[in-house]
C-alpha cells in the first residue's frame, strides 16, 4: 500500500504569540465541532515550551467548554519524583489545568512499573480517535518521544523508550535540567500512529532551533529517519511556526 503524502502547509506568523493564537483557533474550531456533534471531545496534548503560547490562547478561546473535554498527554519521564516540576503531567497542570477544568485529564502513571504503566495507558486511550492532537517537533524531528529512527507503523499505542542524546540535550538547552546526566534516559511515549489517530493535528513549532526540523518535516521523504514527516500522512495536519522557525 502506498503511503499517503499530503501537502503540509506552513502557517507562519511573526511572533510566537501570534502563532499560538492561530494554532489555538484551529484546535478550538475542531473541539467545538466535536462537542456540538457528540457532547464532548478528546484532546491529546504535548508538554513543552513550544506549546505555551498555544495553550495560553486555548485557555481564553471563546465558547470552548473544557468541562466536556477529556484530555491525554503524549509522554512522560521514567524515574523522576512524581512531584518533579520537569514531569510533563505536572507541566501541563501548571500551564493549562490550573486555568481550566477538563472533564478528565488522564495522566501517565510515573509511579508504576514502566511496562505496566505503558500498558495501562494503552487501555485508557482505547481506540477512539482524538479530536485534536496538539504537538510540537523536537530538534531532531521527534514527535512526542519517538526519536529517529522512529517506527511510523508501531503496533502499540504507547511504549517504554530510551531517549537519544539529542532529545536529552534539548531538555537541558530549554532549561529543564542542569546537565544531560540529570535527564532521565527513559520515558513512556504515545507512538506515532496513535498520535495521528485524530481528526486534526495542530503542530506548534516556534524558535530558530526548530527551523531545520520544520524544513525536514515538509521536504524530506516520509520515514522514521525524520519522524515529523509522518504529519504528511494525515489529511488534516497543520504546522504553525513563528518567523524564527520558518525555513522558507
Amino acid at each position: 500500500m502506498t503511503t499517503p503524502d499530503h501537502p503540509l502547509a506552513i502557517h507562519a506568523h511573526p511572533t510566537a504569540g501570534e502563532m499560538g493564537a492561530a494554532a489555538a483557533a484551529a484546535a478550538a474550531q475542531t473541539l467545538r465541532a466535536a462537542i456540538a456533534e457528540r457532547g464532548g471531545a478528546r484532546l491529546m496534548l504535548a508538554a513543552a515550551p513550544s506549546q505555551s503560547a498555544t495553550l495560553h490562547a486555548l485557555v481564553t478561546a471563546e465558547d470552548l467548554d473544557f468541562s466536556v473535554i477529556d484530555c491525554f498527554h503524549m509522554d512522560d519521564y521514567i524515574g523522576l519524583s512524581p512531584s518533579a516540576p520537569q514531569g510533563f503531567g505536572n507541566w501541563l497542570q501548571r500551564e493549562l489545568f490550573d486555568h481550566v477544568a477538563p472533564r478528565s485529564f488522564h495522566r501517565i502513571d510515573v509511579t508504576a512499573q514502566p511496562e505496566a504503566a505503558a500498558a495501562a495507558y494503552r487501555a485508557v486511550m482505547g481506540e477512539e480517535l482524538f479530536d485534536v492532537t496538539l504537538c510540537g517537533l523536537g530538534v531532531n524531528g521527534h514527535l512526542a518521544f519517538n526519536d529517529p529512527p522512529a517506527d511510523l507503523a508501531d503496533p502499540l499505542s504507547a511504549r517504554v523508550v530510551e531517549l537519544d542524546l539529542v532529545s536529552r540535550r534539548q531538555q537541558v538547552d530549554e532549561g529543564h535540567f542542569p546537565s544531560v546526566d540529570a535527564v532521565p534516559a527513559h520515558a513512556i511515549t504515545v507512538t506515532i500512529p496513535r498520535l495521528l489517530a485524530a481528526r486534526r493535528i495542530v503542530a506548534s513549532v516556534p524558535t530558530a532551533v526548530k527551523r531545520q526540523a520544520v524544513h525536514d518535516a515538509v521536504n524530506q521523504p516520509i520515514s522514521g529517519a525524520h519522524p515529523g514527516t509522518a504529519l504528511r500522512t494525515h489529511p488534516d495536519a497543520h504546522l504553525f511556526v513563528d518567523a524564527e522557525a520558518d525555513p522558507r
